[in-house]
C-alpha cells in the first residue's frame, strides 16, 4: 500500500482545519446575532417603558398644573364662597329654630308649665318623708333620681381613664417609655414641673390646704341638709390636692396619693355606690322594708343612704379633679 505523501497529509489538515474554523465561525455569528437581537429587543421594550412612564408623568404634572389653575382662578374662590354661603344658611336656620322654640315656651311662673306636674310636686311634698333629707335637691339627685347620678359619675370616670390613656407619660409602658424616659432625663425636667422652693408659696399652702380640705369635707358630709354634696364639695378637695401639689410638687404628694392610690379609690366609691342604689332600687320597687332607717331630719346621721352616695361622689370628683390637673400637667400621677 502505498503512503501518501507527508505533503499532501499537511494540506489536508490545514483544509480540514480551515473548514472547521469557518464552521465555528458562522456558529459564534448565529449565536452572537441572535443575542444582539435579544438585546436589541430588551432595549426597544425598556425605552418603550421609558418613555411611557415619562408620558405619564408628563399627563399627572399637566393635570395637577390645571387643577392649580382652576383653584387660583376660579374653583377655589367658588368653594370658599359656598363653604361661607353654607355656613351662614346653617347659622341662619338654628337661629331661626332657636328663637321659635324659645318664643313658644310658657311664660316663667306660669301654673300650666310642664315642669308643674305631679312629679316636683311629690319632690317638693314628700320629699322629706321619703328621703330623710332636708336638701330637697339632694334628696331628689341621690334619691330620686340616684342613678342619674351614677352615670353622671361614671362619666367623670370614663373621662379621667380617656385622658389618662391618651397623656399618660409611663415608662414602664412599651409604647410610651421612650417619651417618658426623655421626659424623665431632660435636664430641666424637675425644675420645670416641680416648685422653686418658694417660700411664701410653700407657708402659705401650709395654712390653706387644711382649711380647704376641711371645708370640702364639710360641704361634702352636709349635703343633705345644707346646699353643696359630693360635686361641690368633691370640688374643693380637688381644688384643695391641686394647691398641694403646686407649692410641694408631684414628689411629696405621692408619699399619700399616686396612680393605685386613685384607682382603688374610685373603684370602690363607684362599687359603693352602684351597690347600695341597688339595695335601695331592689327594697323600694319589691315593697321590702329597708333595714337602713332615715334618721332624724336636720341630723348629721340621716337621710339614710344619701351621706353615704354623698361621700362616693366627693371622693370620685376629687380624684378625677386631681388626675386632670396632673395628667395635663406632668403626664403623670
Amino acid at each position: 500500500m502505498r503512503e501518501k505523501p507527508e505533503g499532501l497529509l499537511k494540506w489536508a489538515h490545514a483544509f480540514s482545519a480551515f473548514m472547521n474554523a469557518g464552521d465555528e465561525r458562522l456558529d459564534n455569528d448565529l449565536v452572537f446575532s441572535q443575542v444582539r437581537d435579544a438585546d436589541q429587543d430588551v432595549y426597544e421594550a425598556d425605552s418603550y417603558e421609558q418613555e411611557w412612564a415619562e408620558h405619564e408623568q408628563e399627563e399627572k404634572q399637566e393635570v395637577i398644573e390645571r387643577l392649580e389653575r382652576w383653584r387660583a382662578l376660579k374653583g377655589y374662590r367658588a368653594a370658599r364662597r359656598a363653604y361661607a354661603l353654607l355656613c351662614v344658611t346653617i347659622c341662619m336656620i338654628m337661629i331661626v329654630v332657636l328663637l321659635y322654640t324659645v318664643g313658644s315656651l310658657p311664660a316663667y311662673g306660669d301654673p300650666n308649665h310642664p315642669i308643674n306636674n305631679e312629679v316636683s310636686a311629690r319632690y317638693i311634698e314628700k320629699g322629706l318623708q321619703e328621703t330623710g333629707a332636708v336638701n330637697i335637691v339632694t334628696g331628689m339627685i341621690l334619691d330620686y333620681r340616684a342613678f342619674d347620678t351614677l352615670g353622671e359619675s361614671t362619666v367623670l370616670f370614663t373621662g379621667a381613664m380617656v385622658v389618662l390613656f391618651l397623656l399618660r407619660a409611663d415608662a414602664q409602658s412599651h409604647k410610651y417609655s421612650a417619651l417618658a424616659q426623655t421626659m424623665k432625663d431632660s435636664p430641666h425636667s424637675e425644675t420645670f414641673y416641680e416648685p422653686h422652693r418658694d417660700v411664701i408659696l410653700q407657708k402659705t399652702a401650709m395654712i390653706l390646704v387644711p382649711v380647704v380640705l376641711i371645708f370640702g369635707v364639710y360641704v361634702v358630709l352636709n349635703g343633705h341638709l345644707s346646699p353643696g354634696g359630693g360635686f361641690s364639695g368633691g370640688a374643693i378637695m380637688g381644688a384643695g390636692l391641686m394647691l398641694y401639689v403646686t407649692a410641694f410638687g408631684f414628689a411629696s404628694i405621692r408619699r399619700f396619693f399616686t396612680y393605685k392610690t386613685y384607682q382603688f379609690v374610685v373603684l370602690i366609691a363607684l362599687l359603693t355606690y352602684a351597690m347600695s342604689k341597688c339595695y335601695s332600687f331592689y327594697t323600694g320597687a319589691n315593697h321590702i322594708e329597708s333595714i337602713i332607717p332615715l334618721g332624724t331630719p336636720g341630723a348629721i346621721l340621716s337621710s339614710g343612704l344619701i351621706l353615704v352616695l354623698n361621700i362616693c361622689v366627693g371622693f370620685v370628683v376629687t380624684c378625677t379633679m386631681y388626675a386632670f390637673y396632673a395628667m395635663f400637667r406632668k403626664g403623670e400621677m
